[in-house]
């Protein structure tokens, strides 16, 4: 079982028990969703994993996600709702390293395989407070290790539906393609920055693997979402970076308040670089309805805002 530890004081996940009445009382109570397509049924734990999945699956399976778009997702509450989903999936995907607290719980009393979609990614650590030394569980964050969460969902669907092994195989190849070229572009707009402007500065610890995949140096007011956020000492050690080396904007995310950042603005004079993505997407017409339009937008938005471009 693994013990997470993104779940904030205060909060408490259902209990097995509670989870194991609730499955057994549901199951008889339909399936997934208000469609009967007659697809296997493939949830995931949040709507990033969903869209990469949808794109592996193609037309062969019907891919849901547990939580809603905007959704935090380290301290997530699953609810009747959620049991009734997942006790009638035939797989569900979790993204794992410590990420979704919740999960164990949530799947101990269900009769449904699962996956974990960051099998095989080499974790990097968090280097700060009381999570030091637990691994960043943000790995999605990567064009790279997506190619690796694609090659594990391939070979998940092809356990569940061999029948399609061939289109699954096809539709991973052609999909880490295009996660290739999205990691080619962010690295050759990195690569005309000057050295000190070569920095990420967001709220969040969320974009380490990002920001080596790309060769920034990564800084953060706080290492991982919790209900109580961003001390004098955290904002004030992003201020200092950010005056040393000069770094000419600074981000953060869609899911969290941007206040601490704006008082590192105002106390430097960087720019506010813009609103990054991380643990959802957003509503089709919104800004980033898929996994590629996210990484796109950050990757974006990170290098037109360190080049001092104006918007």
């Amino acid at each position: 079982m693994r013990v997470g530890f993104h779940c904030a004081p205060g909060r408490r996940a259902l209990s097995a028990v509670v989870l194991s009445v609730l499955a057994i009382a549901l199951t008889a109570c339909g399936g997934v969703g208000a469609e009967d397509d007659g697809k296997k049924v493939v949830l995931t734990t949040f709507t990033v994993l969903a869209d990469m999945a949808r794109n592996v699956a193609g037309d062969h399976l019907r891919v849901e996600s547990i939580t809603k778009v905007g959704a935090e997702i380290h301290g997530y509450e699953p609810t009747p709702g959620d049991i009734k989903k997942a006790a009638k999936a035939d797989l569900i995907l979790d993204n794992g390293l410590n990420l979704e607290a919740w999960f164990a719980q949530f799947v101990a009393d269900l009769d449904v395989p699962h996956a974990v979609v960051s099998e095989g990614v080499t974790p990097m650590d968090i280097g700060e407070d009381a999570y030091r030394g637990k691994p960043n569980p943000h790995a999605w964050m990567s064009p790279v290790n997506a190619q690796i969460y694609v090659d594990n969902m391939v070979r998940a669907f092809t356990d569940l539906d061999p029948d399609n092994a061939a289109a699954y195989r096809a539709n991973g190849d052609a999909y880490k393609a295009e996660l290739g070229a999205v990691r080619d572009d962010l690295t050759a707009a990195v690569n005309t920055l000057p050295a000190d402007h070569r920095a990420l500065v967001t709220c969040e610890g969320a974009f380490s693997y990002l920001a080596r995949d790309a060769g920034l140096t990564e800084k953060y007011i706080w290492p991982v979402n919790a209900e109580q956020q961003a001390t004098p000492q955290q904002i004030g050690s992003a201020i200092d970076f950010v005056r040393q080396r000069g770094v000419p904007a600074v981000f953060c995310e869609s899911t969290v308040s941007d206040a601490p950042m704006q008082r590192v603005v105002e106390a430097t004079g960087a720019r506010f670089g813009g609103t990054l993505y991380v643990d959802s997407l957003s509503e089709p017409d919104g800004p980033v309805p898929t996994y590629l339009q996210l990484i796109r937008h950050d990757a974006t938005t990170i290098a037109t805002a360190l080049s001092g471009v104006p918007k």
